[in-house]
């Protein structure tokens, strides 16, 4: 009854304190501590960062919690919403300064787009070369290969052309997410209820799925002998299976072959250097059913919808802050619909930022509701509103997470089309391309509509003389 009296005035103590004041044995203090504790009403820990062993009255422990976090977040400085999109531009490596070269820039770059689903045509030709200066293809296949890197279509839906004609711009336009082959099971659970089963397969596309669901993961040569096709129609098979999310390939060279033009693939047997190989159906490796897709029971029978799991929910919200490094419901408004709700992910942070691992405030002036971020987050937002803005002009995709024009940044949104892009200049929204048309999104002098509209063009610049010099083969 001493200690506990003694606790409730005390807060973090430790036991050689109580000892020395009470003048009684240690021993004695320490039967006594753990006593109170099997009682629920004490808790021992390292709370003051010391390293020996103290003690606090459990329900004074949560009082200083509070106040801890409370005063944390009073701390926080909130930055404009163009200072946000920024540092946004840095951390996802999209600014010229800092953009990542090399396979394992690669690999981190990986790591913050896990899960983003994004049109199949546009990751090698707008995300990953936006955030890796040198980018090479086989950098990915070599990934893919090594089992690193997964790609898949996280959720099943119906042919948008008949006939199993999906080789086209359905192809290209079907979202696809690449993530952590460890990892896929996690993904496929969280849109266990996202897939339509749509029209029923074409007669090939299910010829196709019996040999995979016969004879097991297959090579192309393999298949062809198998389902006796001819080569366009099992690209035709494949191409549908890939769409409605029911088959996939070892190597990202699978997915490339069929989003290239006829036009433009090499011919069987004849190699001509390590980049038309990459074009090759030949060289991607094994087809294989989607593990959702081997398991029904029809040929278009999709998953039951499954109860999420708590650490799913945490899994995907660490992923989320990795990604942006700061997150709120206003952020997450253009991510996937079937992600966990922000009551789900709510819950996630309170008990991250209780654990200290995240930080919660408002770090983003004029976004309402709560918001979390990384510590090192917290950091780089410091340093990114001390430093003055140099007026650099960054283009990125419309499919690319960074567009955020109309939700976090004020002004219309920019559609998320096929070709549409997004110019910043110091994290303010200029100017767009939608449909092949130029619409500026601010008030823009001549000169700079003239070069904001070549800049979303590609157009190289007349006055960039060292841009006109041809690259060496």
């Amino acid at each position: 009854e001493m200690l506990r009296a003694r606790l409730s005035g005390l807060g973090v103590v430790a036991a050689a304190t109580l000892a020395a004041q009470l003048a009684l044995p240690q021993y004695e203090i320490d039967m006594a501590l753990a006593g109170l504790e099997g009682e629920g009403y004490a808790m021992r820990g390292h709370f003051s960062g010391t390293p020996a062993l103290e003690w606090c009255e459990r329900q004074l422990l949560a009082r200083i919690h509070r106040y801890t976090i409370s005063r944390l977040r009073k701390e926080i400085e909130p930055v404009a919403a163009h200072d946000f999109m920024r540092f946004l531009c840095e951390w996802q490596r999209v600014s010229k300064a800092a953009r990542g070269s090399g396979p394992e820039a690669l690999a981190n770059v990986l790591a913050q787009l896990e899960g983003f689903e994004a049109p199949a045509a546009a990751w090698e030709a707008e995300l990953l070369p936006a955030r890796i200066a040198d980018y090479s293809p086989a950098w990915l296949d070599d990934l893919c290969t090594a089992g690193r890197i997964a790609w898949a279509r996280l959720r099943g839906a119906a042919a948008t052309a008949e006939g199993g004609g999906n080789r086209g711009g359905s192809l290209r336009a079907t979202p696809i997410a690449l993530l952590p082959r460890r990892e896929l099971a996690l993904w496929t659970r969280a849109t266990a209820g996202e897939h339509d089963e749509g029209p029923e397969l074409s007669s090939r596309a299910q010829k196709v799925a019996g040999c995979l669901r016969a004879h097991g993961a297959s090579f192309f040569d393999e298949l062809l002998a198998d389902a006796h096709l001819l080569r366009p129609e099992l690209e035709d098979a494949l191409a549908e299976l890939v769409a409605r999310g029911q088959a996939g390939c070892d190597s990202f060279a699978g997915l490339r072959a069929l989003l290239v033009p006829a036009s433009r693939r090499p011919t069987p047997g004849h190699r001509r250097g390590r980049r038309t190989s990459l074009l090759g159906i030949e060289d991607a490796g094994r087809w294989t059913l989607a593990r959702r897709a081997a398991g029904a029971a029809g040929e278009g029978g999709g998953a039951a919808p499954a109860k999420r799991d708590a650490a799913d929910a945490e899994h995907v919200a660490r992923v989320l802050l990795r990604r942006y490094g700061v997150v709120c419901w206003r952020l997450l408004e253009r991510e996937a619909a079937w992600l966990p709700s922000w009551r789900e992910l709510l819950r996630v942070y309170h008990r991250l930022e209780a654990r200290g691992e995240v930080r919660g405030g408002r770090f983003v002036a004029g976004l309402t509701g709560e918001q979390f971020a990384l510590p090192e987050a917290v950091a780089a937002l410091r340093q990114v509103r001390r430093r003055a803005a140099d007026g650099e002009a960054l283009v990125v995709s419309a499919n690319d997470p960074l567009n955020l024009a109309g939700t976090v940044l004020p002004g219309a949104k920019v559609p998320r089309l096929a070709g549409a892009r997004v110019l910043y200049r110091d994290g303010i929204a200029q100017a767009a391309l939608v449909a092949g048309e130029f619409q500026a999104l601010a008030t823009l002098s001549a000169d700079d509509e003239q070069a904001f509209r070549r800049a979303l063009l590609r157009e190289p610049d007349p006055f960039d003389f060292a841009a006109m010099v041809p690259t060496p083969a």
